[in-house]
């Protein structure tokens, strides 16, 4: 092949999607031309080669789900979940193909490198550094912040500065300015009617990648919704059903392919902020910036900067890198200045620090001291599965009683506050005028649910709440604030109460899913139950 063949095949495949996928897939099957392979390899190709295995991976495991619900032959199959292995195991190996590439792709790229002194002040004394560039960039009439692209006000400012060249289009400003909920209504449309060709403008690619989550999770409840249809009729019915499962599947993986091609759209537009404010005048600005700061430091602070000025000359007179700025020394020179242990590898010093040692069952239970005698406690906790929204949830009191069930949730926290929810719910229609307390395990559960009940107001958990289910059990707690509280119980210690509602949540998202018989559902919950009540590690009496 030519190189202007070659040429042309990476173009097309750029521009063809399906083409690309199937060529993917050959690929992944060892069945892929030699010219083919290669065209794949290409740089410009990394990216949308993780955005056709997102949209396989999804339709590979719609294909095994509906076989296991129409009781196809086993050989076929085995045959559905090792392809479906195949792909899950090639969109892993994409996607750190082209998070390494990217990696390659910034590590080369020249910037400037702040002094020595600069970046040892920086590290040992961040506040007091950041307040003097604040300082700094408010008298110079710029944004206030710190100048790191892409997250800083000031590198946005900067791209601003450099891309102004008028309004955007119409609708690209309809999309730009509408409210979040009609923004997902339209990457909704953008999947399952017709792509959307504004999308991918800059002015609405960060907001179109916070927002593709959402529009996926929809696409997952879809994907519930009809398995509980096929799930709630007898197997010789269950045609009509499985092929409403196979369109949700369909319109999901779209929507899981313009979620990651809404990500690399992001990151590209970060790459070239990143760019605007590290070359050319934008990074000359930037470094004036930083050695004010740096001289607001020193008036402000004389005696800690004559430390760190004879701490970096006397490393310098024997530092093998001086000839190259030291680029890797001021972390430890910051933590002789600082007076700790130096941070790890990374820049931002996220290494590994020992976790405080606590005595032993310090934080074993919820704090209980405080409630009534009459107090009715109860422990809730849910399971909820990979790929379709269905979720499990189960829940134990200390009374005996016990519950389970299952809803749809867009993520674990979500499926914790409706096992929350749902158990508090019970609890109250059957204990009168007392209060109820419910222990969770999720620290994001018991914040959200606290949130809602303290400001009185179901709105306050729609962050965490997306679907209609959640929203309408929470909006039903908030009625009963004054007699409800929630408390967080460490999870998985071996207390009883919180084994049995993880055990039935478990079981619920099973039964919800057709992975278990019913009569062995029911042999599976009497066992629970019998195992709550040889019981010996009760919760602590209330005082």
């Amino acid at each position: 092949m030519t190189p202007t063949e070659h040429t042309e095949l990476i173009r097309r495949l750029a521009d063809d999607f399906t083409a690309l996928q199937e060529a993917v897939l050959a690929r992944m099957n060892g069945i892929c031309a030699p010219e083919t392979a290669a065209a794949l390899d290409h740089a410009s190709l990394t990216g949308p080669v993780t955005v056709v295995l997102a949209h396989a991976d999804v339709l590979a495991r719609g294909a095994v789900r509906r076989a296991e619900l129409s009781a196809q032959l086993p050989e076929r199959l085995r045959r559905l979940r090792a392809h479906a292995r195949r792909v899950r195991r090639a969109r892993s190996q994409a996607e750190a193909r082209y998070k390494e590439q990217r990696a390659r792709r910034l590590t080369g790229r020249s910037r400037p490198v702040d002094t020595l002194e600069l970046r040892v002040t920086h590290t040992a004394f961040a506040a007091a550094f950041d307040e003097a560039l604040r300082r700094e960039l408010r008298d110079r009439g710029l944004p206030d912040g710190t100048p790191q692209a892409p997250e800083s006000d000031l590198a946005r400012w900067a791209w601003d500065r450099r891309t102004t060249d008028g309004e955007p289009p119409a609708p690209v400003r309809e999309l730009r300015d509408c409210n979040d909920d009609a923004f997902v209504r339209a990457l909704l449309r953008d999947a399952r009617e017709e792509e959307n060709p504004h999308l991918p403008h800059d002015a609405l690619a960060e907001r179109w990648s916070r927002h593709a989550r959402t529009a996926l999770a929809w696409g997952r409840y879809a994907i519930g919704r009809a398995e509980r249809d096929a799930l709630a009729c007898p197997l010789p019915a269950r045609r009509t059903r499985l092929d409403a499962l196979d369109d949700a599947y369909q319109d999901t993986a779209v929507l899981a392919a313009r979620s990651r091609e809404a990500q690399l759209r992001a990151t590209d537009l970060h790459d070239r902020m990143r760019d605007c404010v590290t070359t050319g005048p934008f990074a000359d600005l930037v470094a004036q910036c930083r050695a004010a700061a740096l001289a607001r430091f020193a008036d402000a602070e004389p005696e800690t900067w004559h430390g760190v000025r004879e701490l970096t000359a006397a490393h310098r007179a024997h530092c093998p890198e001086r000839a190259d700025g030291c680029p890797h020394c001021h972390r430890a020179l910051a933590a002789v200045l600082a007076d700790t242990p130096p941070a790890g590898p990374d820049e931002d010093g996220d290494g590994a620090h020992p976790a405080t040692e606590l005595p032993a069952d310090a934080d074993r239970y919820a704090l209980l001291a405080d409630l009534s005698d009459t107090a009715v406690v109860a422990v809730a906790d849910a399971a909820a599965g990979d790929e379709p929204a269905l979720c499990g949830y189960g829940w134990a009191a200390e009374d005996g009683t016990t519950g389970h069930g299952d809803s749809l949730a867009s993520s674990s926290g979500e499926a914790e506050v409706i096992g929350i929810c749902a158990a508090a719910l019970s609890l109250l229609e059957h204990h009168d005028d007392v209060p109820v307390v419910l222990l969770c395990d999720s620290t994001e559960a018991v914040g959200v649910v606290d949130a809602a009940l303290h400001s009185a107001d179901p709105a306050a958990a729609h962050r965490t709440l997306l679907f209609p289910e959640s929203r309408q059990l929470m909006a039903r707690l908030v009625r009963h604030r004054h007699r409800v509280q929630v408390r967080w119980l460490k999870g998985h210690i071996g207390h009883d109460l919180n084994e049995t509602a993880d055990a039935f949540a478990r079981l619920a998202l099973r039964r919800a899913t057709g992975r278990i018989l019913p009569a062995a559902a029911r042999k599976e919950e009497a066992r629970i139950l019998r195992s709550l009540g040889s019981a010996t590690d009760p919760l602590p009496a209330a005082a």
